[in-house]
């Protein structure tokens, strides 16, 4: 399915960005996983399934880590053909965890390291990615989404971070859509309680495995819906309305 494709995927050391480096590996990918936290255990997980696995501790953040992180994987695997942009701080409210403040009570400082990894990440990655994919003749650049509840306190950073990526999708999608590059956003579907979370939110919640398919097909998306926010139904991926 994406035999001899190079998958750069960031945040894949747990959680959705784990459980989908397994999904690109499966469907014959090469994969370049990229966290701040140890990537031992996907590593060997990735490696126990064959998979043609490079691991590289990356802060989303620094600039000249993500242009290393480009330049290694293509060092190891001569191009890169789809990014997954899934490095995030995450609310986790529903876990039990105490919420985030309220905007007036929030440290500027803590906005900065919501937009810095969320947003900033989000925008180093696809940048240092484009020539590469440029370069191959077209590519993927796939994000993950998310939300929040306005009615609940301490959820406008994270969920402004990823209404601006939303935006951003659709500006480069018009910027690369020439060069055959697609870029899209993906929803998991549902929130998802990780290996991290708590066992009553793992009774309750979705696992990463939830996700399936998403983000491989994401990686497959014709041109047509690229700049577009996807969701699933059915088993085909449709723009979400507005």
């Amino acid at each position: 399915m994406l035999d001899g494709k190079v998958v750069v995927i960031t945040g894949s050391a747990r959680g959705i960005g784990r459980y989908v480096a397994r999904t690109f590996v499966e469907a014959g990918a090469s994969v370049v996983v990229a966290d701040v936290e140890p990537l031992d255990t996907v590593t060997k997980e990735l490696t126990t399934i064959e998979g043609q696995v490079l691991a590289v501790p990356t802060d989303v953040r620094d600039e000249a880590q993500v242009r290393e992180l480009m330049a290694r994987a293509v060092d190891r695997f001569g191009g890169i053909d789809v990014l997954v942009n899934n490095a995030a701080i995450v609310t986790h409210f529903q876990w039990g965890v105490p919420p985030w403040p309220a905007i007036k009570d929030m440290e500027s400082s803590f906005w900065d390291k919501i937009m810095g990894t969320n947003l900033r990440g989000t925008f180093l990655c696809t940048k240092y990615a484009l020539p590469h994919m440029e370069a191959r003749g077209g590519g993927h650049v796939v994000s993950t989404m998310g939300g929040g509840n306005p009615e609940v306190t301490g959820s406008a950073a994270y969920a402004v971070s990823k209404d601006a990526i939303r935006t951003f999708t659709r500006f480069v999608a018009e910027e690369e859509r020439a060069h055959g590059i697609c870029v899209v956003m993906i929803s998991p579907g549902t929130q998802i309680a990780t290996e991290l979370a708590p066992d009553e939110a793992r009774g309750r919640m979705a696992g990463p495995e939830f996700v399936g398919e998403r983000f491989v097909l994401a990686a497959q998306a014709p041109m047509e819906l690229s700049g577009h926010l996807l969701e699933l139904h059915d088993g085909e991926l449709k723009p979400r309305q507005p």
